[in-house]
Protein backbone atom coordinates (compact mmCIF):
# COMPACT_ATOMS: atom_id res chain seq x y z
CA UNK A 1 0.00 0.00 0.00
CA UNK A 2 1.16 3.56 -0.70
CA UNK A 3 2.01 5.98 2.07
CA UNK A 4 -0.47 8.82 1.56
CA UNK A 5 2.14 11.31 2.77
CA UNK A 6 4.39 10.55 -0.23
CA UNK A 7 1.92 9.44 -2.92
CA UNK A 8 -0.83 11.52 -4.41
CA UNK A 9 -3.08 10.45 -7.27
CA UNK A 10 -3.18 14.13 -8.25
CA UNK A 11 0.58 14.60 -8.45
CA UNK A 12 0.48 15.39 -12.20
CA UNK A 13 -1.30 18.68 -11.62
CA UNK A 14 1.57 19.84 -9.38
CA UNK A 15 4.41 18.96 -11.76
CA UNK A 16 5.72 21.47 -14.26
CA UNK A 17 7.15 21.11 -17.73
CA UNK A 18 9.24 23.64 -19.69
CA UNK A 19 7.35 25.03 -22.69
CA UNK A 20 9.08 27.14 -25.34
CA UNK A 21 7.21 30.05 -26.92
CA UNK A 22 8.35 31.79 -30.12
CA UNK A 23 6.97 34.94 -31.70
CA UNK A 24 8.07 36.10 -35.15
CA UNK A 25 8.07 39.90 -34.86
CA UNK A 26 11.37 41.15 -36.30
CA UNK A 27 10.43 44.84 -36.20
CA UNK A 28 8.86 44.88 -32.72
CA UNK A 29 10.32 46.96 -29.92
CA UNK A 30 8.94 44.71 -27.16
CA UNK A 31 7.10 41.40 -26.89
CA UNK A 32 5.53 39.94 -23.75
CA UNK A 33 3.83 36.62 -23.05
CA UNK A 34 0.59 36.88 -21.09
CA UNK A 35 -1.77 34.13 -20.07
CA UNK A 36 -3.80 32.41 -17.40
CA UNK A 37 -0.54 31.13 -15.87
CA UNK A 38 0.64 34.67 -14.98
CA UNK A 39 -2.64 36.49 -14.36
CA UNK A 40 -2.40 38.15 -17.80
CA UNK A 41 0.41 40.33 -16.39
CA UNK A 42 2.88 41.37 -19.14
CA UNK A 43 5.56 42.42 -16.65
CA UNK A 44 6.02 38.84 -15.43
CA UNK A 45 7.13 37.30 -18.77
CA UNK A 46 9.05 39.64 -21.10
CA UNK A 47 10.38 37.80 -24.13
CA UNK A 48 14.00 37.96 -25.35
CA UNK A 49 14.88 38.89 -28.91
CA UNK A 50 17.13 36.49 -30.82
CA UNK A 51 19.52 37.45 -33.62
CA UNK A 52 17.09 36.24 -36.29
CA UNK A 53 14.40 38.68 -35.07
CA UNK A 54 12.31 35.99 -33.41
CA UNK A 55 11.31 36.47 -29.76
CA UNK A 56 11.71 33.60 -27.30
CA UNK A 57 10.84 32.57 -23.75
CA UNK A 58 10.74 29.30 -21.82
CA UNK A 59 8.02 28.99 -19.17
CA UNK A 60 7.36 26.20 -16.66
CA UNK A 61 3.69 25.20 -16.96
CA UNK A 62 1.57 22.66 -15.12
CA UNK A 63 -0.33 19.82 -16.79
CA UNK A 64 -3.46 20.88 -18.66
CA UNK A 65 -4.61 23.50 -21.15
CA UNK A 66 -3.43 27.10 -20.82
CA UNK A 67 -4.70 30.23 -22.55
CA UNK A 68 -2.18 32.86 -23.68
CA UNK A 69 -1.31 35.53 -26.22
CA UNK A 70 1.64 37.68 -27.20
CA UNK A 71 1.66 41.42 -26.67
CA UNK A 72 3.67 42.81 -29.57
CA UNK A 73 4.27 46.51 -28.95
CA UNK A 74 1.19 46.45 -26.65
CA UNK A 75 -1.04 44.83 -29.32
CA UNK A 76 -2.46 41.31 -28.71
CA UNK A 77 -1.32 38.70 -31.24
CA UNK A 78 -2.40 35.05 -31.51
CA UNK A 79 0.19 32.30 -31.84
CA UNK A 80 -0.07 30.50 -35.21
CA UNK A 81 1.85 27.59 -33.65
CA UNK A 82 -0.60 27.22 -30.76
CA UNK A 83 -2.69 24.11 -30.11
CA UNK A 84 -5.89 26.02 -30.80
CA UNK A 85 -7.90 29.18 -30.18
CA UNK A 86 -10.17 29.82 -27.18
CA UNK A 87 -11.93 32.72 -25.45
CA UNK A 88 -10.68 34.16 -22.18
CA UNK A 89 -12.80 35.59 -19.33
CA UNK A 90 -13.13 38.89 -21.23
CA UNK A 91 -14.37 37.04 -24.35
CA UNK A 92 -11.16 37.85 -26.26
CA UNK A 93 -9.67 35.36 -28.69
CA UNK A 94 -6.54 33.80 -27.23
CA UNK A 95 -4.20 30.96 -28.15
CA UNK A 96 -4.30 27.62 -26.40
CA UNK A 97 -1.44 25.30 -25.46
CA UNK A 98 -1.80 21.76 -24.11
CA UNK A 99 0.80 20.54 -21.62
CA UNK A 100 1.08 16.86 -20.77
Amino acid sequence: MFDKNTFSPYAARNTTKPVNFYCAAPFAQSVFLVGDFNGWNPASHPMRRREDGCWFIEVLLTHGHHQYQFLVDDQPVLDPRGTGIARNDRNERVSLVAVS
